[in-house]
């Protein structure tokens, strides 16, 4: 199955274009489904259903939503039941579902969810339409930072020591974690991986979706730089509600300029691996198949190819006595890049993106000694440590 997910500036349409590429998909064949946390009635013309029971829409596509405060309600009440013994001691008094407000988060989660489930379906191709470009690349970051945030907390090696608890709670007077606090987070990280599996599966890749304009083409730069930095993959660039070159009006002509102008740009900018298919404007908001039709928006893309090794480690000991890693970062400014050692992981974080990655393992022995960004490309800089290396004998 492939899975292709869609995003964009805010305002750019990329629910409307989400939408053609299901529809453009399941016209060539297969069977499609277009998972969104936004209402899909008026685009498609039919209401979606919810994500356990998509709705038809027409043959080989079916549409769902994700319903941020039912999900919350149910995962919510689930807890309570699996705590219950812990929340009974506490003398705590449990939530009604029908007293359950959706806390701020419930919709990544929710969807985050939704993905995961609907990529264990019997689908050709899962199309998602995610929230705008900033906080799409940060839901898509979320599970494999929330690993490692279980891993830290609750270690899976040192769970080997529940069984020592009742015994060293007695001798020390030392409160343990309980069972079911082990048997909680690794389900969540069961969860996490399901999901964070679909997410780096080479069949997956996102599709950028922004009308061209000075904005537009500020939030791709920042935004690239992010894309490389979590390792996914475009398959096309979409500008849409492209103006007709012929307009007469000189106030059109001015916007018509604009967007070429930007679109030239991208055109050099983007590899020449990535497409870049241009969506003409009808005249107003695409409502129903027919428009969406109209659109011809989505080629089906390529299912993205991983580069073997996206950031390679060059072999520079002989003449310099150096590793250098090369962390291709296309669009990154100097001054928003900034980088720290911790232990065996690297916290890098450029502009409003962060990622902690670690150490290949031959970097592990080495401590940091400069970096540099050239053409798109960061460079950091390791030194063999003396007492870690091996030595020749």
């Amino acid at each position: 199955m492939r899975t292709v997910l869609v995003t964009g500036p805010g305002g750019a349409g990329r629910t409307t274009i989400a939408a053609a590429t299901a529809l453009t998909a399941a016209r060539r064949g297969g069977r499609v489904l277009l998972l969104s946390a936004d209402p899909l009635g008026d685009v498609l013309g039919t209401p979606a259903g919810p994500p356990d029971d998509p709705a038809p829409v027409r043959d080989g596509l079916w549409a769902a939503r994700v319903d941020p405060g039912a999900h919350f309600r149910t995962e919510t009440l689930a807890f309570q039941e699996r705590a219950a013994t812990v929340l009974d001691l506490l003398g705590a008094r449990k939530l009604a579902g029908e007293e359950l407000t959706e806390l701020p988060g419930s919709e990544q989660s929710a969807l985050l969810h939704a993905l995961r489930r609907a990529a264990a379906g019997d689908w050709d191709l899962l199309v998602v339409d995610l929230p705008p470009l900033r906080d799409a690349l940060a839901l898509l970051a979320l599970p494999g930072q929330l690993r490692r945030y279980l891993r830290r907390l609750l270690p899976q090696e040192r769970q080997a020591a529940r069984a020592l608890r009742p015994v060293m709670a007695q001798l020390a007077g030392i409160p343990m974690p309980a069972q079911w606090l082990y048997e909680t987070a690794a389900r969540w990280d069961a969860e996490l991986a399901a999901v964070q599996s679909v997410i780096e599966d080479p069949a997956t890749t996102l599709r950028l979706v922004a009308e061209p304009g000075p904005a537009a083409a500020e939030a791709l730069r920042a935004a690239r730089a992010g894309i490389a930095l979590h390792g996914l993959r475009v398959d096309v660039l979409v500008p849409n509600r492209i103006l007709p070159g012929d307009a007469a009006d000189p106030w059109l002509a001015t916007l018509v300029a604009q967007q070429r102008k930007c679109l030239d740009e991208w055109h050099e900018a983007w590899p020449a691996g990535t497409p870049v298919h241009v969506v003409g404007h009808l005249g107003r908001d695409p409502r129903g198949l027919d428009d969406l039709a109209l659109l011809d928006s989505a080629p089906e893309g390529a299912a993205g190819t991983p580069v073997e090794d996206p950031w390679p480690v060059e072999d520079r000991l002989a003449e310099e006595n150096l590793l250098v890693w090369c962390l291709p970062l296309p669009g990154a400014v100097k001054s928003e890049l900034a980088l720290v050692r911790r232990d065996d992981e690297l916290l890098l974080t450029v502009g409003p993106f962060r990622r902690i990655v670690p150490l290949p393992s031959a970097l592990r022995r080495c401590t940091v000694t400069g970096a540099a960004l050239t053409d798109g490309v960061l460079r950091v800089r390791f030194t063999p440590d003396p007492d870690l290396w091996p030595r020749a004998h």
